[in-house]
């Protein structure tokens, strides 16, 4: 084989391997309503980080380490049943029937985004709050706000 076409095959090699890696890379969400629609959209598709105890980095992909621990946690020790999480915990309940599901533009306020998901289910109205943070790998949901002011984090705190 001649040198020439040795460089050029090791130059087609490592053009390649570095595609194969850019492909293999999973994106950041860039912005905090973005994070949040990819969190709905793997959830939908039965591939959610909750009630899952095969990746606890599946958890770090969306949730700061607080609340993904406190979400790993409760997974690991209901072993299949019913934890602290007792439902959806994206759309607040049981029984659903969702319409009209729509994520707004997240609300900047310091240090921290807001974005409500707002939905329809079995005829009532709701609107879901999550509270987004950028950290050094990104943006990650803080806690979850449903009606009345309850969180996620807070039904985590009042199950010890």
């Amino acid at each position: 084989m001649s040198l020439k076409r040795s460089l050029f095959l090791m130059a087609a090699l490592i053009v390649c391997a570095q595609l194969a890696s850019v492909h293999g890379q999973t994106s950041r969400p860039s912005s905090p309503d973005a994070l949040v629609k990819e969190l709905y959209r793997v959830h939908n598709q039965k591939h959610s980080p909750f009630f899952q105890t095969r990746s606890r980095a599946l958890l770090y992909k969306y949730f700061e380490k607080n609340l993904a621990d406190m979400i790993w946690k409760d997974a690991v020790k209901s072993k299949g049943e019913v934890g602290v999480i007792d439902g959806d915990p994206l759309y607040d309940a049981q029984d659903m029937e969702i319409k009209h599901f729509t994520i707004a533009k997240p609300r900047y306020e310091p240090g921290r985004a807001m974005v409500d998901a707002n939905f329809e289910n079995l005829g009532q109205k709701k609107t879901i709050t999550f509270i987004v943070v950028k950290g050094p790998s990104g943006w990650r949901i803080r806690d979850i706000v449903y009606s009345e002011g309850r969180t996620l984090g807070s039904e985590f705190k009042e199950a010890r």
